[in-house]
């Protein structure tokens, strides 16, 4: 006597088809946490204390998702170099290496403004610079004035 299975017994190996997303949301948790509820044994109701774990989980994904999307806003939103940072050269003495010339120049910051992704400084005897060009800072003493 052989031992064979019958074909008709082996499982169908179709391909698996998966839509959406891979990740499960805090909206998918509240439906999950929605049809639990609704499909608890009436005699046997969750306990208290897994019903309150839950809505912590959920409170804490929430406000996780919250953080996230408020980081990216704040990353996407700046993605330069703020002109605050640059207004603190602002009477201060700064030195550059001209392009053309290769020389080192030097003068006192007047004005900061920005031009695009570009930081032009202008300095209090007219000139102005890209703030990429420099190369030192430094504070301006009583005596140099």
């Amino acid at each position: 006597m052989t031992n064979t299975i019958d074909s008709s017994l082996y499982l169908n190996q179709k391909p698996r088809t998966v839509t959406g997303s891979s990740t499960l949301g805090k909206d998918d948790f509240l439906k999950i946490l929605m049809v639990q509820l609704q499909n608890q044994d009436p005699l046997k109701p969750m306990e208290d204390k897994e019903f309150i774990s839950q809505m912590a989980n959920f409170s804490t994904l929430e406000q996780m998702t919250n953080m996230t999307s408020l980081l990216e806003k704040h990353l996407n939103s700046n993605p330069y170099d703020s002109l605050i940072k640059y207004s603190e050269l602002i009477g201060k003495q700064v030195e550059w290496t001209s392009a053309s010339s290769e020389s080192t120049d030097k003068g006192m910051v007047k004005s900061v403004s920005q031009n695009g992704k570009e930081f032009i400084l202008e300095l209090e005897d007219g000139r102005t610079i890209s703030s990429s060009l420099i190369t030192k800072v430094s504070q301006v003493s009583d005596k140099e004035n």
